[in-house]
């Protein structure tokens, strides 16, 4: 296979890149054999994560069911926070070692999928979790060996939690968000049954798959493994590596489908056929950004959850004000891919294309600006807000924002064209409203 050009060498990057994908079982009917995958893995006694909210549906009850039938002691965790913080990580923490399991389960979206990633890793090997945090919120310690099997059982599409080694959370006393990131965080196995999408509402959808696109595209558009610092030993080889060939073929993919569902879905609810598909999405993006990492759009959208104040969102739990990931990515996507274009305009028409925009008299120039102008497109025919002014965010708040994004700087660093204060001022700016 000829060598794209984008990953040529250079004198003190990489040479290599691994490779590294994530074992899940798809297709209707999967979160039914979680019994038998459980006793495959071991497992005796097991801690199932979820939230209130997810604690009510049926896809809980058809997990603890096929658990308890092959004899497995499962008990049930409900606490877990929507977009949690490092309160409620902490309080996982405590259930998962005061209740001395052998294995993990979690039931919900990635709020749930990444509390119990951190309560398995803080009961496992018990620290302060600001030990584990990345730098230079924390000190990144590395986790210190393998972790319980976890199986995750996703109820959304968008985080791809399941097939990732993340796990973040917001830290409200400092108005930002961070987490920890690791390969041994990774779940031993996903159950994605795309029939929880069933019932999930229209801006939840959207919100979904907008986390979708941009995992993808920013992975696609992300700096070349070639261009990071070659690591002193191979095991110190980031998990975000920068963009290379393998996470290519999936966020690609990712793109493609995503674009062609993510307006019907959203548009016509009763359609549930067409979820199916926007979960397989999500499913390749999460693999292909596992591998690649993510960078502007996602280093922003943690300010801005981090600070949200006065935000509500339709479809989701309102005893508090928060952005929801999706959403607090894609507000900023539009600014963020114009700033990008110009650093690697082939790979922004490749996504273009892929959405299905044609491209035949783009010049190379234009590229980020035309990718910015679908996704503007398409967040208003989905109900999308507005920009920054749409989650309740000003001129005035500009300044904040760049200062708790700048800290993110794993996210930022893997951009194709450097990012410092000024352009983040910029961009925060030109995120405020794009119609």
């Amino acid at each position: 296979m000829p060598i794209d050009p984008y990953f040529s060498s250079t004198e003190t990057g990489d040479t290599a890149f691994a490779v590294e994908g994530a074992t899940v079982k798809f297709g209707s009917g999967v979160l039914s054999e979680i019994g038998d995958d459980a006793c495959g893995l071991g497992m005796y006694r097991v801690a199932v994560f979820t939230d209130r909210w997810v604690a009510k549906l049926k896809p809980l009850e058809t997990v603890v069911d096929s658990l308890r039938r092959t004899g497995i002691d499962a008990v049930v965790y409900d606490e877990v926070a929507v977009e949690p913080t490092a309160v409620s990580f902490q309080a996982g923490a405590r259930f998962a070692k005061e209740g001395r399991f052998d294995g993990f389960v979690s039931v919900g979206g990635g709020s749930v999928i990444d509390t119990c990633k951190a309560a398995n890793l803080l009961s496992t090997y018990p620290d302060d979790l600001m030990a584990y945090v990345n730098a230079p919120v924390g000190a990144a310690k590395a986790v210190p060996g393998p972790l319980k099997p976890h199986i995750a059982c996703p109820t959304t599409f968008g985080t791809a939690s399941e097939c990732t080694g993340h796990a973040i959370c917001d830290f409200p006393e400092m108005g930002a968000k961070s987490g920890i990131v690791s390969k041994r965080l990774k779940p031993v196995l996903g159950l994605l049954d795309p029939t929880v999408l069933h019932n999930l509402p229209p801006f939840i959808l959207a919100a979904n798959g907008f986390d979708v696109l941009t995992h993808a595209i920013e992975s696609l558009t992300a700096r070349p493994y070639t261009h990071r610092p070659r690591p002193d030993k191979p095991h110190l080889r980031p998990t975000s590596q920068g963009a290379n060939p393998f996470s290519d073929f999936s966020c690609l993919e990712a793109i493609r489908i995503a674009g062609k569902y993510l307006e019907r879905a959203v548009l016509d609810p009763a359609n549930v056929s067409v979820r199916e598909p926007l979960m397989f999405a999500g499913m390749l993006a999460g693999i292909g950004f596992n591998n690649a990492g993510c960078h502007i759009p996602h280093g922003m959208s943690y300010a801005v959850s981090g600070l949200a104040r006065n935000y509500f969102a339709p479809g989701y739990p309102q005893d508090r004000p928060f952005v929801p990931h999706g959403v607090a990515v894609v507000v900023n996507a539009p600014a963020a891919f114009r700033f990008t274009g110009p650093a690697c305009p082939d790979r922004h028409m490749q996504a273009a294309e892929a959405l299905g925009v044609d491209i035949r008299e783009v010049k190379p120039e234009e590229a980020g600006a035309v990718l910015a102008d679908w996704f503007v497109g398409m967040m208003r025919k989905t109900g999308i807000p507005n920009g920054l002014s749409g989650v309740g965010f000003r001129c005035e708040d500009v300044a904040a924002l760049t200062a708790k994004a700048m800290p993110q700087r794993r996210l930022l660093e893997n951009s194709p064209r450097p990012v410092g204060k000024k352009d983040l001022e910029h961009l925060f700016r030109e995120a405020i409203a794009y119609w």
